[in-house]
């Protein structure tokens, strides 16, 4: 149980060292950051699915993960960050900043809602990736260039 809290404490910690370490570089700052929300967003599936067993602290830390990023992510698209590093953020995310904040902040949200009724179970988390699940897939369909 010491390695999970462990390992959780650690993939939060990954995000903020990125953010320092590439502060400069907003378009590495913003692939981090979806990597660390893919990252929890697969251990809440793996749960939800039964490949792996429910575990509180790997629930607790991924939902705190998706919660932090969501509040964050939007301050990762400063006007002129359109352009350098490879990236498949849209331009529509600069001509519609409002809609895509309000998108970012509702999964912020709903990820602390999740978190203050912590699934207790499978089933639980499996409903929780009902609530979330929508915030990726919608934003990614206006936001995200495809590949």
């Amino acid at each position: 149980m010491k390695f999970r809290t462990l390992a959780a404490a650690a993939v939060l910690a990954a995000i903020g060292a990125g953010a320092v370490i590439a502060a400069d570089e907003p378009q590495v700052v913003r692939q981090g950051m979806m990597k660390s929300v893919g990252g929890a967003m697969g251990a809440l599936a793996g749960i939800a699915k039964g490949e792996k067993p429910y575990d509180a602290e790997i629930v607790k830390a991924s939902l705190t993960t998706i919660s932090e990023v969501g509040k964050a992510f939007p301050d990762q698209f400063s006007a002129g960050s359109e352009t350098g590093h490879e990236t498949e953020a849209s331009p529509k995310i600069w001509e519609a900043m409002e809609d895509f904040k309000a998108k970012s902040a509702k999964l912020g949200a709903d990820a602390d809602t999740v978190l203050a009724s912590m699934p207790a179970d499978q089933a639980g988390v499996g409903t929780a990736l009902g609530t979330l699940g929508p915030n990726c897939g919608g934003c990614h369909e206006v936001y995200r260039l495809k590949k």
